[in-house]
């Protein structure tokens, strides 16, 4: 099966890195090796240092990236570990951390791995099934009305949360519920006939997305990866990260302006790039996309804070 690959944000994300002519980059989210590729061909002396705990993404960008022999290093495992993975092969600093946080086209396009809500296949979800993690079936089919309703509210910000959750228990008391197609049914039934025939996208997308939040526990992997990543970058250093939805944004846009109000560095873009109306139509996948920046560096008077009525000393 053949994935098309289009690396959103490439441009920006590029344009935004201004390093040194022999930088050590980080792509903490290697995926098919479409950013990894793009810096190993800005730069000859650019090396990169590719993670990804997918597996099968990984071997694909392997072979993508083959060509650019040493340049390129492929790691195993999850960005949250970034600090741990990179230390793994002797590297203690880096010039540049990138991290994209979409689901790849890959993922979504094969009905088996379950993160589809058209295509039809097991109800899984899990980016690394070996890790042992709890299946999106295990959580549709074992967690109470209440804890599915959190779920799919706090992750999806689904505003049905409770009425597709009462659908799901009334469902699974008849037979488990374990297949992408059979939770689409479901998650319909709990919503309203007037809303849905005014809806502009599908039905189950909101709840799908707090599904595979809450299976890779997303969230916490990017509070966690966020504080590696900057703890591995050296002065003058770039973490650079494309979010797709509010709450990752939000937890990166937060994050940033600690650091930022902290002295250890500066927003750099200043404000989030987003898609320009050419790449939107070129590729859907980017309308939500928005790229935030933070450069290292000691930012004394702002640590310290400045002497005044409007700023603590």
């Amino acid at each position: 099966m053949e994935f098309e690959h289009v690396p959103v944000l490439l441009a920006k994300v590029v344009e935004s890195m201004d390093l040194k002519a022999d930088a050590l980059i980080v792509d903490g989210t290697l995926g098919l090796g479409g950013y990894s590729e793009a810096f190993l061909k800005r730069s000859p002396r650019w090396r990169v240092v590719g993670i990804d705990r997918d597996e099968r993404a990984r071997n694909i960008a392997c072979q993508r990236l083959a060509p650019f022999g040493e340049r390129f290093l492929a790691l195993d495992g999850d960005f949250r570990n970034i600090g741990g993975l990179c230390a793994s092969v002797g590297i203690r600093a880096v010039d540049c951390v990138v991290l994209d946080l979409g689901v790849s086209n890959m993922q979504l396009a094969d009905g088996r791995r379950g993160f589809s809500f058209r295509e039809d296949g097991p109800l899984d979800m899990r980016m690394n099934p070996a890790e042992g993690t709890r299946s999106a079936s295990e959580l549709v089919n074992e967690l109470p009305r209440e804890s599915l309703a959190d779920i799919f509210r706090k992750y999806g910000e689904e505003r049905f949360a409770w009425s597709i959750a009462g659908e799901i228990v009334k469902e699974r008391l008849k037979r488990p519920i374990t297949s992408t197609a059979e939770l689409v049914e479901v998650i319909r039934r709990g919503i309203p006939a007037p809303v849905m025939r005014k809806m502009n996208g599908h039905p189950a997308r909101k709840v799908f997305q707090a599904l595979r939040v809450a299976v890779n526990d997303e969230l916490g992997a990017l509070e966690q990866g966020l504080d590696e990543a900057f703890s591995l970058l050296a002065e003058e250093g770039r973490l650079l990260v494309v979010t797709y939805h509010s709450l990752e944004d939000r937890i990166v846009k937060r994050r940033f302006r600690e650091w930022n109000e902290e002295g250890k560095g500066v927003l750099e873009p200043r404000k989030g790039q987003v898609p320009d109306d050419e790449e939107v139509e070129r590729n859907p996948k980017s309308r939500s996309a928005r790229l935030r920046g933070f450069l290292k560096k000691n930012v004394p008077n702002k640590a310290e804070g400045r002497i005044g009525p409007w700023r603590r000393v």
